[in-house]
């Protein structure tokens, strides 16, 4: 996959079907966007292609107010690779691109930059200056300027439209399995592991930890099964995301136990999987209370993960 980071590195770009959206997640809605571009565009013997923003155009105007983003830009990037794509344009959303005309994008960036013989979008997509753009714009467009369009209609999951807000949404609730079933995966958190205040290790759970970035959404705090991540092995663990009311007052971030694991791993990077949440985030009101509850959370995420056929 060849990437673009900007207008300016785009140059010599063969005729391709491009994929159109933020893909903010990549959900199971996404995902078949991109799958129909990538096939029709072999189907066609052109290039596949998805355009997308490297921050959300909402940031741009709300700034702290803006969305939180589901997924790292390089996570993205390596999801949307793994998908087949050929050319991946990630442009930032800049103040020449939220006042471009509906038209000019169509003119200046699809047809004479990009090269499109072919979009696939979302049913909802909107584009140019205000959101002016839409579906019916591109249609029009394309029978004009002899470029075909593919309108994905609206993707559901137990009779819910999958969409970045729905995942959102379920992320901050702490609602895995339904973040699984609309992300088709499951809610991930990845980067390196930092040095904590280490008490995981003195009392016996040692403990991979990860800052939370504020741009991102998190999960509420609490303990949560989860797979860990490393070297493209994965382990069963037990995650805790919070605060640590029991030892202080700390800035939330993640803290994995992996079961039976004893690297060192300051200075690797890890990727956390979320399965289930079971339980909120305690004060207890002694060291010893908070490891009787460690030890009572981690044997049962280990008799669920060897349920689930994990050996541990």
């Amino acid at each position: 996959m060849i990437i673009f980071n900007s207008l300016d590195e785009i140059k010599n770009i063969q005729p391709c079907i491009v994929a159109l959206g933020n893909f903010d997640g990549i959900h199971l809605g996404h995902q078949g966007i991109i799958k129909k571009a990538v096939a029709d565009a072999r189907e066609d013997g052109v290039k596949s292609a998805i355009f997308t923003f490297s921050n959300h155009p909402r940031n741009l105007v709300e700034g702290e107010k803006g969305i939180k983003n589901i997924l790292y830009q390089e996570d993205k990037q390596r999801i949307v690779e793994s998908l087949g794509v050929d050319y991946y344009f990630n442009l930032p959303f800049d103040s020449i691109m939220m006042k471009m005309s509906p038209e000019d994008f169509i003119d200046k960036i699809l047809i004479d930059i990009l090269n499109a013989k072919g979009i696939m979008c979302g049913f909802n997509y909107n584009f140019g200056y205000k959101g002016k753009g839409n579906v019916e714009l591109l249609i029009k467009q394309g029978s004009e300027k002899d470029f075909s369009v593919h309108v994905a209609k609206p993707f559901t999951v137990d009779g819910e439209v999958v969409s970045s807000s729905l995942i959102r949404e379920n992320i901050t609730i702490g609602n895995m399995k339904k973040c699984r079933a609309l992300l088709g995966r499951y809610y991930s958190i990845g980067g390196e592991v930092v040095v904590g205040n280490r008490l995981g290790k003195t009392i016996g759970f040692p403990t991979s930890n990860l800052n939370i970035d504020d741009g991102m959404a998190s999960p509420p705090n609490g303990v949560y099964r989860t797979l860990c991540i490393y070297n493209n092995v994965v382990y069963p663990s037990i995650t805790n995301v919070g605060r640590k009311p029991t030892i202080g007052e700390y800035c939330k971030n993640i803290e994995t136990h992996i079961f039976n694991f004893d690297k060192e791993l300051y200075g690797k990077n890890i990727r956390v999987e979320f399965i289930e949440k079971m339980r909120d985030e305690v004060k207890f009101d002694s060291i010893e209370r908070l490891s009787e509850a460690i030890r009572r959370d981690c044997n049962e995420a280990k008799k669920k993960h060897e349920e689930e056929g994990r050996i541990l």
